[in-house]
């Protein structure tokens, strides 16, 4: 599993990732330290020492930004030939007991390529996002939805796995056009490889149990306006 990192330093809970490798021996983490000017370098080379089976990290020179950091770390994920592969933010607004269900499903279920963890408010659920990120994220979700030609309800959730083979090995081979989307160009690239009608068969939207708003967090409001120009740079490469 990769998880980007960027000045984590004073966020990043180690305690969580330790933890959780003693109770779940089918995960590795790849930590991608994305050209953090704090102390996060240090903090991840110190977890790796603990067990380097199990916690591997990859130190990019500069900063790249999220999607380049996720994408060099599935390469490098994909090299140790797993079964999957994925990425998950560092924050843990997701928790990483939410895994073991998409784990569980890829397993059950080995027609699925795609498990994205969808942020849907429901009775017996705990998602607390800020109400204006959520009304935004919500009009975004349909802008990309009628881009796509596919009807998905949460893209941005920064939890992820793939079935690791030869579709997501190309997926992953070159840089993304968007520094801001790169999810929406994961689904899209995916989709001109299998079509729209195979990709509905094989994408999974997982409603986790869990979520919430971490603060931190490096998303701000005007990246909507950039996201919006990137989805129509998307738009514009697809087939």
């Amino acid at each position: 599993m990769v998880v980007p990192c960027f000045n984590e330093e004073k966020r990043l809970d180690v305690d969580a990732f330790r933890a959780f490798r003693l109770t779940d021996a089918r995960v590795d983490f790849c930590f991608v330290n994305d050209g953090s000017r704090d102390g996060t370098g240090k903090l991840l080379d110190a977890l790796q020492a603990e067990d380097p089976q199990r916690f591997f990290v990859l130190h990019l020179e500069h900063n790249s930004g999220k999607a380049e950091a996720v994408r060099r770390g599935i390469a490098a994920s994909l090299d140790r030939s797993p079964d999957f592969v994925g990425f998950w933010d560092a924050d843990l607004a997701t928790p990483l007991r939410e895994l073991a269900s998409f784990l569980d499903l890829v397993r059950s279920r080995p027609q699925i390529e795609i498990v994205m963890a969808s942020r849907v408010r429901l009775l017996g659920r705990s998602i607390s996002r800020q109400p204006a990120r959520h009304y935004v994220g919500r009009v975004g979700a349909t802008l990309i939805s009628s881009s796509l030609g596919l009807a998905v309800y949460d893209t941005q959730c920064g939890a992820k796995l793939f079935r690791a083979n030869e579709t997501m090995l190309g997926i992953f081979a070159t840089p993304f056009l968007s520094r801001w989307i790169f999810d929406v160009e994961i689904l899209a690239r995916y989709i001109a490889v299998k079509g729209r009608e195979v990709a509905a068969q094989t994408i999974y939207e997982m409603p986790i149990m869990e979520w919430r708003d971490v603060k931190g967090s490096k998303v701000r409001s005007t990246d909507f306006l950039r996201a919006l120009r990137d989805l129509w740079k998307i738009t514009r490469r697809k087939p």
